[in-house]
């Protein structure tokens, strides 16, 4: 149910980034990874602060998102970010989401 959706202008090379995120996510959240989804898109055309040096937009989104750990989730995806893509932290910007069971949907049913 925990998705993480990463969009940057700088390209990962293979599958390290996002195997990495969710493993992080899984134990951020205290949930199996076998739940945790996430996306890695490349879009060349992104800016920020009038500037299309590399940066990155996450989304996290989850049931049950602790929202007082939000500071410590930001520090840690923010990192793993750095160490992937080698973006800094003040060129990453984090959404962060608590999804109400009856509106995240998976086989077929809702959570």
């Amino acid at each position: 149910m925990p998705l993480l959706r990463i969009q940057s202008n700088a390209a990962a090379s293979g599958q390290g980034l996002a195997s990495a995120a969710s493993a992080a996510i899984a134990a951020m959240l205290g949930k199996p990874e076998r739940y945790v989804m996430v996306s890695v898109e490349h879009n060349p055309n992104m800016c920020f602060a009038a500037s299309d040096a590399p940066l990155a937009y996450l989304e996290l989104k989850s049931i049950g998102l602790p929202g007082n750990r939000t500071r410590e989730f930001s520090a840690a995806l923010a990192g793993l970010v750095e160490e992937h893509l080698g973006i800094p932290a003040e060129r990453v910007y984090i959404e962060f989401a608590n999804a109400e069971r009856h509106l995240w949907g998976w086989n077929a049913d809702t959570f």
